[in-house]
């Protein structure tokens, strides 16, 4: 009797470990399964998916082979999962994989390079929802296999929400199951009309640009800005961010100087390291594993080796900036915001979950192989430093259309194959694959993957090849699983109107856009001003031009600033002789990129000076032989400018600043420049009593300064220079060389400067950075 007494006992273990420990519920199609002491799980009543159980939990059945594989049990670790997954895909899924889509706006527009089509009929005429999958969408995600899906535009928060369920319940019914890793592009800049009302939430929370964020010379604030954001993208459905740009901006002339943290090594890789742990760092119930969960978004850090360095300025979108140049031998410094920062991360992720090559070619750089071709196809650039010197085993993607044809030197949407322009677009796969790239960026199309695939397996073997897709394969998985998409990628419309732009997150932005404005000059102390008081706000004229796309758009003359914001302020006037102060309301001056077509049917190679003043520059002291040029659409590889000249497109900003100081006939002239790029700014400083500069604000946060609501801490993240010509003979790689420019009060705008009401400003952040950053 003691006998089955004690084995009875020994049973009672096992039947309670059997019993169930998950309740399901409804809500729409999304059945959520709350597991106890484990992973909520969610999946699609419409997908086809089913529930399976094991030791009393439940998990996706999402092969819907009635047994619980590796890749679906969340009790395992990541790489377990995502190597069963891996082992498990054909060769068409994992290349599928390996795709990264074009833009997707949601709904697609009807025209244009990103055009989409519902039932064959243009949004406004198909009778669609704006959150359902265009008849593109659905051919990319279920023909071509691909998981990564980059996200423009959308309607509002609660269609993106939708659109996201819609995709997700899709390819939940697809093959292995595999969820979308939906991305964006920066989404959170500011609209500088838009009013702030304390307590009054928004379409999402607005921050000052990354330039702005480097502008504070504090990454605790830039942490913090990665912590909101994430939540905002993960209730947004998107799990992966493509950024930060961390290219430290050594030539001033760079188009994409705005993107960037500045031209200071150190500081950009302490920004960098804060912005990625805020975005990929889940805590509390949040977090799975190692830091990763639900609020976590993969950090795609940008771009590698740094693309700061183009020839004279120029970028490598097109096909007349593809040189990256060094001149000053700084090739290395580039690397330090990604292998001190990005790849070094004080959270428990460790290190950025992707990296993004740039489009350049960094001339003369591959010590190994001798190779002058983009950064996507270099292995030395990708394998021997990124992968082996570096230990960085992430996911590598190329930026977008790099395998696609140039078609004209000159357009933004061409291919940029720069150093493979005469391959075939399957050569160009294979060649990215083998230098030891991950992804293909603005590709949707399968067939030039499984083209590579032969010809490694003609060259190396079907088990070799298999391998290697298998390699990037679980790359690319452990995105997707450490975010915990597998177990739940469905989102609850009324949570996420709740949380994008919820009131303590437009709070947050606002402040520390006060944060990011630099005051430059504050002549006798004419700031703050006297609120109540009477202004002249001059409008402002700017010419019809053409945007980055080659789409034209009209001129305008406007208020640069919301006008009704600015009455809650001041009295405002349109005569300046009733006006106390003059408030003017620039951008630094907007140059052409430094190419112009005309110029080469007139008999020249089309290459202008990139200039940073708005009057007329003439590049008397530029190289009169480039040191990097060719181009199969060139018939000359010498890319020299000198002696031709260039006027910026917006050179009536400083006609504006130079009326308006006659008009005020000695009144305070007050000049706040929006600044994408360094400025020459002898051309209008002596008529400015003050200048305050942002990086992307929202017009209140400058008038706040200005009034003294809040005092101005922010220092400049570059130099400002003394003049062009000092521009034209720095070094394109080498941050911190350049004379700086002084004002009328002695004031040296040089890095780390900047002005509060007591004066210059010295304190800890000065200490540590720009003592760090002296030349020698």
């Amino acid at each position: 009797m003691k006998s089955k007494y004690l084995l009875l006992m020994a049973l009672v273990p096992a039947v309670a470990s059997a019993q169930t420990k998950w309740a399901e519920t409804k809500s729409g199609d999304v059945v959520k399964v709350t597991n106890k002491g484990g992973q909520t799980i969610g999946y699609s009543a419409t997908s086809g998916v089913k529930v399976i159980t094991a030791d009393g939990l439940a998990f996706k059945d999402l092969n819907k082979n009635g047994k619980l594989d590796k890749y679906e049990d969340w009790r395992l670790p990541v790489d377990v999962r995502a190597k069963d997954l891996a082992s498990k895909m054909s060769v068409e899924q994992i290349g599928g994989l390996m795709l990264y889509s074009r833009h997707q706006s949601i709904p697609t527009m009807p025209g244009g390079p990103f055009a989409g089509f519902y039932n064959g009929k243009a949004f406004g005429e198909s009778g669609a929802a704006a959150s359902d999958l265009s008849d593109q969408q659905k051919k990319f995600l279920k023909e071509d296999n691909v998981r990564h899906v980059l996200i423009t535009s959308v309607q509002s928060p609660e269609v993106a929400a939708k659109w996201n369920n819609n995709a997700q319940a899709y390819v939940e019914g697809i093959g292995l199951g595999i969820p979308n890793n939906n991305s964006s592009d920066p989404r959170h800049g500011t609209v500088a009309s838009a009013e702030f009302n304390a307590g009054a939430g928004g379409n999402i929370s607005m921050w000052p640009g990354s330039l702005g964020l480097a502008a504070t010379f504090d990454p605790a604030v830039t942490q913090n800005f990665g912590t909101i954001a994430g939540q905002e993208y993960r209730a947004l459905g998107i799990a992966t961010a493509l950024s930060p740009q961390v290219d430290i901006a050594t030539d001033p002339r760079w188009n994409r100087v705005s993107g960037t943290f500045g031209e200071d090594p150190q500081l950009a890789a302490d920004m960098a390291r804060a912005y990625i742990d805020g975005f990929q760092t889940s805590a509390g119930t949040k977090e799975i594993a190692n830091g990763w969960g639900y609020n976590s978004v993969n950090a795609m850090v940008k771009h590698w080796p740094g693309g700061g360095a183009g020839e004279g300025g120029r970028d490598a979108h097109y096909g007349f900036g593809k040189y990256a140049v060094y001149p000053g031998n700084n090739f290395a410094q580039h690397f330090v915001p990604f292998t001190q920062g990005a790849f070094k991360l004080n959270g428990k992720t460790g290190m950025a979950a992707a990296v993004m090559p740039y489009y350049t070619i960094s001339f003369n750089q591959d010590t190994k192989n001798h190779e002058n071709v983009a950064n996507n196809y270099n292995k030395y650039i990708i394998t021997d430093l990124l992968r082996n010197k570096y230990h960085y085993d992430g996911v590598v993607c190329t930026d977008w259309l790099v395998t696609g044809d140039e078609t004209v030197i000159n357009s933004f949407l061409s291919g940029k194959s720069w150093g493979m322009e005469k391959a075939t677009i399957a050569e160009r796969h294979y060649k990215i694959l083998m230098a030891g790239v991950d992804q293909f960026g603005g590709n949707n199309d399968l067939a030039p993957v499984m083209g590579a695939y032969q010809m490694g397996v003609k060259e190396h073997g079907e088990a070799f090849m298999r391998a290697r897709f298998e390699q990037s394969a679980v790359r690319l998985l452990r995105g997707i699983f450490r975010t915990g998409l597998f177990e739940n990628p469905y989102l609850d419309g009324e949570e996420t109107k709740a949380t994008v732009g919820k009131p303590e997150f437009m709070a947050a932005g606002y402040q520390t856009q006060l944060k990011s404005i630099v005051m430059l000059k504050n002549k006798g102390g004419v700031l703050p001003l006297q609120s109540g008081k009477t202004v002249y706000v001059p409008k402002r004229f700017t010419p019809a031009g053409k945007n980055f796309l080659g789409i034209p758009y009209p001129e305008k003359n406007e208020y640069p600033v919301n006008i009704e914001t600015v009455k809650k302020y001041f009295k405002v006037t349109d005569n300046p002789d009733e006006a106390d102060y003059a408030l003017v309301f620039i951008a630094s001056p907007i140059g052409h990129g430094g190419y112009d077509a005309d110029d080469v049917k007139n008999g020249g190679n089309g290459y202008l000076p990139v200039s940073l003043q708005y009057g007329k520059y003439t590049a008397d002291k530029a190289r009169a032989v480039s040191l990097a040029g060719g181009d199969p659409l060139e018939k000359t590889t010498n890319r020299s400018y000198k002696g031709k000249s260039e006027v910026s497109t917006n050179v009536t900003d400083l006609a504006m600043v130079n009326d308006t100081y006659a008009k005020m006939k000695g009144k305070p002239v007050i000049v706040s420049v929006n600044m994408s790029n360094p400025m020459v700014f002898a051309e209008l400083e002596k008529q400015a009593s003050a200048i305050l500069t942002d990086f992307g604000v929202q017009g209140q946060a400058t008038l706040d300064i200005l009034t003294g609501k809040a005092e101005p801490s922010a220092l400049l993240p570059l130099q400002m220079p003394l003049n062009m010509d000092i521009v034209e003979t720095q070094f394109e790689d080498v941050p911190h060389d350049m004379k700086c420019f002084t004002d009328s009060e002695g004031h040296t705008y040089d890095f780390g400067y900047g002005l509060n009401w007591k004066g210059v400003i010295k304190d800890a952040r000065t200490a540590k950075y720009v003592k760090a950053s002296a030349k020698p």
